[in-house]
């Protein structure tokens, strides 16, 4: 985890400066109470703990990633569940209004158990009794067997065996597989044939405009400024091929005036009709000799 070597770099520089300091053996009162808030600060410092009391949610969320170095944590399940570990655990403990000490104390022992899975590889009931380790002590005075969080009430000390049973502990086996199993990476695609839309100048009429959404219909079917171009020089082309043919037929009609038409019309309409009126005549002069045989043949009988 990002956060080991700061840990570890912190330790050190307590461990160092613990023993280059001269003092009075046994402990007093006030470096007792100091060598127990040193387990405050084995995990983030009072400084960090105190910017992200002035945060809202979206700040602490910030914060952390920047704490933790945590720079994939959109794409990195592991990190995405380690921010959100530390993200829950601390606005839990700030909303039962926990110090600044007791904080920092909360989110080390938090960073200690999440140790435990991932470079210790403990088993549940080993990380119970390593809890078990941190809490000794804890409402007693000056106690032998002391896990350093003697900052924190027995009250506080049964509220985080609580939160940790239904967070932690209750999905030990999730954190276990998150921390020590490998996962693949699947690509998972589908392979789409697509038929795209026939282009204009095609044999095939287009589509009509209605009957497309705008974005298709402007992307395969309208006309792009330079074939609208092209098609108009193709007009013109065409058109001016045909005039020179237009001008050269010669009107059959030139010279000859209203009257003459109307005149030729007349003569042509009135042999139409005499020859109609023939065919005509000829058809009833049958027919009315049919009917005067029938009429003869009536009388003999």
């Amino acid at each position: 985890m990002a956060s080991k070597e700061k840990a570890r770099e912190r330790e050190k520089e307590r461990e160092g400066a613990a023993s280059a300091a001269p003092g009075p053996w046994p402990l007093q009162e006030e470096e007792i109470i100091a060598k127990d808030e040193t387990m405050a600060w084995k995990f983030l410092s009072l400084e960090e703990v105190t910017i992200l009391l002035e945060q809202d949610i979206v700040g602490v969320q910030k914060a952390l990633e920047e704490f933790l170095n945590l720079k994939h944590r959109l794409t990195s399940l592991k990190e995405a569940v380690i921010l959100d570990y530390y993200i829950s655990g601390f606005w839990w403990a700030k909303a039962l209004e926990f110090t600044s000490v007791q904080l920092g104390g909360f989110l080390t022992l938090l960073n200690l158990l999440l140790e435990n899975v991932d470079t210790k590889h403990m088993t549940l009931e080993q990380n119970i009794q390593e809890l078990g380790y941190a809490m000794a002590g804890i409402g007693e005075c000056n106690s032998v067997k002391s896990g350093g969080f003697e900052f924190f009430t027995v009250d506080q000390a049964k509220a985080i065996i609580n939160y940790l049973k239904i967070s932690l502990f209750q999905h030990y086996t999730l954190y276990q597989y998150l921390f020590h199993s490998p996962r693949e990476e699947l690509v998972i695609g589908d392979e789409n044939i697509v038929e795209l839309v026939k282009p204009a100048d095609s044999p095939f009429s287009a589509p009509l405009e209605e009957g497309l959404p705008y974005d298709i219909y402007s992307k395969f079917i309208a006309l792009v400024p330079g074939k609208e171009e092209e098609i108009k020089e193709m007009d013109g082309d065409i058109h001016s091929e045909e005039e020179p043919k237009a001008e050269s037929e010669i009107d059959p009609l030139v010279g000859y005036t209203i009257e003459d038409v109307q005149s030729v019309l007349g003569e042509i309409t009135n042999e139409i009709i005499a020859n109609v009126q023939s065919e005509i005549n000829e058809k009833l002069q049958i027919q009315e000799e049919a009917y005067s045989a029938r009429i003869d043949k009536l009388k003999k009988i």
